[in-house]
């Protein structure tokens, strides 16, 4: 991809890729955006004049590309992922990949993860550290957060609910390297730019799911 195509935003690209894709199918996509999504991504595409044929096939490999990691993810996790994608395109273009799609939430931490049993989880995490589990806790379903919050001692529930609730932003290294530790400590129990997450709304869910 040229210089021009990599500063592209992820908005343009979406523009570009639905007008590379043709109408039915730009059609079948715009069904399960919001009405949002769908705002901008026309706006986005009505101000596109010219798209060169260099700049589409780029922008189709690499969402094909995407695409296909998040097939690996689906199978086994981030770390899987990685390491067939290295394989197949080299350590350089498997990160890059990676890191696009965690970036822009199109898929989010610790998936493996929302696989395991919340017990499990428990055991791994209850003696780390507060910001850590409320971490760990603000990427899970609310039912498997609120059945281990419930389960550590009383003392610390209120800290890590305080600590999810105003939690806007981790840097993307922090993360994985929490979830690779954590990835490593389930890999036998479990069946293989900057990620929001927490907020106020994220802590009433786990809250929901809190034994009373």
């Amino acid at each position: 991809m040229s210089k021009k195509d990599k500063e592209l935003s992820g908005k343009q690209k979406a523009a570009l890729l639905l007008i590379s894709l043709g109408p039915e199918v730009s059609a079948s996509v715009y069904k399960h955006l919001s009405e949002e999504e769908i705002e901008r991504l026309t706006l986005e595409i009505s101000g596109v004049k010219k798209v060169d044929s260099k700049t589409k096939e780029d922008i189709i490999e690499e969402f094909h590309q995407i695409a296909v990691a998040q097939e690996y993810i689906s199978q086994g996790g981030i770390g899987y992922a990685k390491t067939v994608l290295e394989k197949a395109l080299g350590e350089q273009q498997a990160q890059a990949i990676i890191n696009r799609l965690t970036s822009s939430l199109q898929v989010r931490p610790f998936d493996f993860a929302r696989k395991a049993d919340p017990a499990q989880i428990f055991n791994f995490i209850q003696n780390e550290h507060p910001q850590t589990i409320a971490l760990i806790l603000s990427y899970l379903e609310p039912a498997q957060a609120g059945v281990i919050l419930s389960s550590l001692p009383q003392e610390v529930q209120a800290d890590i609910a305080k600590r999810i609730a105003q939690m806007e932003s981790t840097s993307p290294e922090v993360i994985s390297e929490i979830e690779s530790v954590l990835e490593r400590k389930l890999s036998s129990t479990v069946t293989q730019d900057y990620t929001e997450t927490g907020g106020v709304d994220a802590v009433v869910e786990v809250l929901n799911g809190v034994d009373p």
